[in-house]
């Protein structure tokens, strides 16, 4: 190197350390909603996996599953098709790790209290590796309930369904240890409308069918098995696809192309074609959206999951940052504006989490046979699917800001967590589509909004602002669903937006520090802030909020 008598002018100073070697589950807010929600007795997995996941190795995986996207290879070197898609290493390391942990479909034969609580934060874990991967993880775990409705697939498949073994490549079910399951519901007609789905079902005798049409958008396309919808004689229904048949043949499921994304780079989604393709039908001609909807609303439980994981990246991210970095004179995490900024990061990253960690719950208890929890889940998954799915883009944004230009580089990996951002909020179902989903519940399933009234009411008397937010939007319920349809949805979004920060509130009021919960109460609910994060208001205990925030080093 030359220099000029002033020493070598390339001296790497004042960069924060590599964010590696940490345990992800260290995380108090998280262990605390483990704990509450009756998963404490998974600790020594999660924190397993918390390991793991702060590793350089894992680090690096999912660095390389999105630098090297999947590849699909229609026909093979004779000219036969073949619809494979060839994926990294490191999606399989991915896989395996996932798998192996529980975070698909084996929480429902776990036979242990808490095991759906416990898958939930290990998502929340993992996924701050990577997001990609999660995909066909969460579309395995949600498929299982679905087909216990239908005992002799049941019988089948859900051996593997609910394994906790990793076993890629296309083979006969029968034979595999472990299966993965996906979805086929868009069409290129209809998107969200499924019952404008063209694809024919056509019988051919004892509950099977051949498939004829187009899927738009099914992700994961090397799975093992699909659910699809389909147009059967009585109507749109569910169907189950095999890639493999038992005797070992393929299928036909016609890879026309993979998506080009904006993010979501290592998973492969896909446009299947079928062509005389064997299915078997789920539950009863006619009724496809209704034997499909618990898996629906189990993959958005699992959207809000994911997104409560990467804004937890991200946070991490900035903290790490402005705990290393000086500028004019100090360390950036000692700047009021900075902490103001990163103090309000927290407090949305802290209230999601409460939030994904309490339907959760709803999910465990509800499995058990708690009718309330099944009536709490039924809404609480809405309001948490469409309102963090919302948060994430600008709380990225502003976390990525946190970095300057060193968060605009790849290196940093927040491009990668911003471009991940926008995903949840458009996969199963876009805001809009989650916003009338919770109307629906509101007007026919009335037991949910009990249930959720319980949940807020459980909170009263301990946060003034929070008692009057609610008594405000308890009566601009009961009138509004007593009015016109019309009105009620063009106001959907409002009102589950207010709905979704009072729970968050309630919940916070109940179980979070005091620091944490007036803090929210103030900029959420209240409204006592502006419109970008970093405007908590004068007169709050910053320190306690960002005392929650996790360290780098366990």
């Amino acid at each position: 190197m030359t220099t000029f008598g002033g020493g070598p002018t390339h001296r790497v100073t004042n960069q924060p350390p590599p964010l590696v070697g940490r345990d992800v589950a260290q995380d108090v807010p998280l262990l605390e909603a483990l704990f509450r929600e009756g998963g404490g007795d998974h600790l020594d997995d999660l924190r397993r996996l918390g390991r793991l996941a702060g590793s350089a190795e894992a680090q690096q995986w999912g660095e390389d599953a999105n630098r090297h996207p999947p590849v699909l290879r229609t026909h093979d070197r004779y000219g036969n098709r073949i619809d494979e898609v060839d994926f990294h290493p490191s999606w399989h390391e991915l896989l395996s790790v996932a798998v192996g942990a529980g975070l698909a479909g084996s929480a429902w034969s776990a036979g242990r209290a808490g095991a759906h609580v416990a898958r939930a934060a290990g998502l929340v874990v993992w996924g701050q590796v990577e997001h990609g991967h999660l995909c066909p993880v969460s579309m395995t775990y949600a498929a299982v309930p679905v087909l216990r409705s239908a005992p002799d697939l049941a019988a089948t498949y859900l051996p593997g369904l609910t394994s906790s073994v990793y076993d890629p490549g296309l083979r006969a079910p029968e034979g595999k240890r472990g299966l993965l399951a996906g979805m086929g519901m868009t069409e290129k007609q209809g998107g969200s409308d499924v019952r404008a789905n063209e694809t024919r079902a056509t019988p051919v005798g004892g509950g099977t069918y051949l498939l004829r049409g187009h899927k738009w958008f099914t992700s994961a396309p090397m799975n093992d098995l699909f659910l699809v919808l389909a147009q059967a004689p009585g109507g749109l229904s569910c169907l189950l696809v095999p890639r493999v048949l038992p005797d070992g043949s393929r299928n036909p499921f016609l890879i026309q192309r993979l998506k080009d994304k904006l993010g979501n780079r290592s998973n492969a989604s896909a446009e299947p074609e079928f062509d005389g393709t064997l299915a078997h039908l789920v539950g009863q001609e006619g009724r496809g959206v209704r034997a499909i909807i618990d898996m629906v609303a189990l993959t958005r439980l699992d959207s809000a999951l994911g997104t409560a994981s990467g804004m937890r990246a991200a946070l991490v991210a900035a903290a790490h940052h402005v705990r290393h970095r000086s500028a004019f004179g100090s360390l950036l995490i000692d700047k009021p504006l900075m902490r103001n900024v990163l103090a309000d990061l927290a407090l949305e990253s802290e209230a999601a989490i409460m939030l994904v960690m309490r339907v959760a719950g709803a999910v465990d208890r509800a499995e058990q046979g708690d009718e309330n929890e099944r009536a709490f889940r039924r809404l609480a998954t809405g309001l948490a699917k469409y309102w963090l799915c919302k948060r994430q883009p600008a709380m990225v944004a502003e976390a990525l800001e946190c970095l300057g230009g060193n968060g605009y580089v790849e290196d940093s990996g927040l491009p990668r967590l911003y471009r991940e951002a926008p995903l949840n909020g458009i996969w199963e179902g876009s805001g809009n589509v989650n916003a009338l989903d919770v109307l629906r519940a509101l007007g026919r399933e009335p037991a949910s909004l009990a249930a959720y009234a319980a949940e807020v009411d459980a909170a009263a008397g301990g946060d003034r602002r929070l008692d009057e937010a609610w008594n405000r939007l308890r009566a601009e319920l009961e009138a509004l669903l007593s009015g016109e349809p019309v009105e009620l949805e063009l106001l959907a979004r409002r009102l589950v937006e207010r709905m979704a920060v009072v729970l968050q509130g309630a919940l916070l009021v109940r179980h979070a520090p005091a620091a944490v919960a007036d803090a929210f109460c103030a900029a959420r609910v209240a409204g006592d802030a502006g419109l970008a994060f970093g405007t908590l208001p004068a007169g709050l205990d910053l320190d306690g909020v960002l005392r929650r925030i996790p360290a780098a080093a366990s």
